[in-house]
């Protein structure tokens, strides 16, 4: 049947004011981390949850758990680190607090099987995993020369066809993970940006993948008769695990691993580095290409965005970025990846050379000083370094007798990754470029503070599920309850 809500949020809070006391007569025995925890799901209104959750439910049956009381209980999982369902379901039996908090009565708690049957509901589609699990096997990547470079993209297409079939055929939003963004966006995201955290007509994007490892190795069965013939290396379809992971290369690490590339765009013009919108894409997936998959899939999920910069390393130093974001009038802020040179012919007179920003250097060897831009033109001015009002023309042998000293316009034109507005090097472009570091703090939180990895999930779907909910304990951490009522008050009371 379908869920019956009885009362909303001000009934769950009635529940908890009603029974805590009852298993924990000395609330001043509970620590005070753990009483932060509890006060924010006493604020955590998600009656919403039960209608739009209710076209999941059939109309006969017996009474299901109300979906917020389900999804609550996964949030509390999630911020009290446990990482399986199977333990989540027996410390519900054996802990009277996790039960409360979630909003169910200890000794009537659900089990493995009603978690389960939970998390199917959330994934719009009736396979656990978003590809086939029979499919050939993948082509490995190779390992960068350097130190710390990341792989490179051993994908057949480039991103300037990724983007160019993104344009002509916009992200299908019907995917499995649909349900899990709409709980998310409704109850979490759209809330930060009503209390202020987000500006969603005036965002900075910050975009980067981080590893995620799932499992130690690759997990297949051959479905083919090649090794009784002695082939071992063949190329027929193989049955895996996890179809929809498969062997990267961890740069920051510096070796193999087997899972996905969690691709995360992040509000970087925020304090609080609130994630916006996520991917799970195969380990082998280039960041330039991961980049492109989130960013039309959350163009197609958020309309109403209005990206206003975009903040991103090296890895994502493509021409067809550059073009891509000035035609849609986003300013990129992409730091340059000193191993491709310029795209054209140098637009510098022959004693003047640009250095690794593309800032050009003087005969005197200085770094010129950016001196505005002619947007009638579309050019780039820089002066003479070493001129001043107050010191005047103090080189020691000045390359022009020119009033205001050497003086070399950049027509953005001639190459729009080499020569950006502002430019590299500059003041305005390392502060801006600097909010960058909200994706690494965010992948942190994920990866470290709510250990996502500690999960040995074998589907698409619980990676997803897991994921999801995490972002939303992220959203939920950032909202300042200071100003309400709190629960240990009213015991106290």
């Amino acid at each position: 049947m379908k869920p019956i809500d009885s009362g909303g949020h001000a009934a769950y809070r009635d529940f908890l004011q009603e029974n805590f006391l009852k298993f924990y007569p000395n609330p001043q025995s509970i620590s005070e981390s753990t009483w932060q925890v509890i006060e924010k799901f006493w604020n955590l209104d998600l009656s919403e949850v039960n209608s739009q959750m209710s076209d999941l439910y059939s109309k006969c049956g017996p009474k299901p758990r109300l979906p917020s009381d389900m999804l609550r209980s996964l949030l509390v999982s999630v911020e009290f680190k446990i990482d399986s369902y199977t333990k989540w379901s027996y410390q519900l039996k054996i802990n009277p607090l996790f039960a409360l908090l979630s909003g169910f009565l200890p000794g009537d708690t659900p089990g493995i099987g009603t978690f389960a049957d939970f998390i199917k509901r959330l994934w719009m589609s009736p396979f656990a995993n978003i590809n086939n699990k029979v499919h050939p096997p993948k082509i490995k990547i190779n390992k960068p020369e350097r130190v710390g470079e990341k792989a490179g993209n051993e994908q057949k297409t480039t991103v300037y066809q990724l983007i160019k079939q993104y344009e002509d055929n916009p992200y299908d939003t019907n995917q499995p993970y649909s349900r899990l963004f709409q709980l998310f966006n409704t109850n979490f995201l759209k809330k930060s940006c009503d209390l202020g955290l987000i500006d969603m007509k005036n965002l900075t994007i910050s975009g980067d993948g981080t590893p995620i490892v799932t499992s130690a190795r690759e997990r297949f069965r051959r479905i083919c008769d090649c090794e009784s013939k002695g082939i071992r290396e063949c190329t027929c379809p193989r049955e895996y695990t996890q179809p929809d992971c498969d062997v990267g290369w961890d740069s920051s690490r510096e070796h193999y691993y087997h899972g996905y590339d969690l691709y995360l765009l992040t509000c970087a013009n925020s304090s609080n580095d609130l994630p916006i919108f996520p991917l799970l894409n195969p380990a082998s997936m280039h960041d330039s290409l991961g980049l492109t998959h989130t960013w039309f899939a959350m163009k197609s999920f958020l309309p109403e965005l209005n990206v206003e910069k975009v903040l991103l390393d090296a890895a994502h130093d493509a021409m067809a970025f550059y073009s891509y974001f000035q035609k849609t009038k986003v300013k990129a802020f992409i730091d340059l990846n000193k191993g491709c040179a310029l795209n054209k012919e140098s637009p510098f007179r022959a004693d003047i050379v640009p250095d690794k920003d593309g800032i050009p250097i003087c005969p005197a060897g200085i770094r010129m000083r950016p001196d505005g831009r002619d947007i009638a033109r579309g050019r780039i001015k820089y002066r003479c370094p070493m001129r001043s009002k107050k010191l005047g023309v103090t080189c020691p042998n000045p390359c022009t007798n020119a009033k205001h000293g050497r003086v070399e316009y950049i027509s953005s034109g001639q190459d729009i990754r080499f020569f950006t507005s502002p430019a590299r090097g500059t003041k305005e472009w390392n502060d801006e470029y600097k909010a960058r570091t909200s994706s690494e703090r965010c992948n942190k939180r994920i990866k470290k503070d709510y250990v996502y990895e500690n999960g040995r999930y074998q589907s698409s779907r619980n990676w997803y599920c897991r994921l999801y909910c995490i972002m939303m304990c992220q959203h939920l951490d950032a909202w300042d309850i200071s100003n309400k009522p709190k629960l240990k008050d009213l015991l106290a009371g």
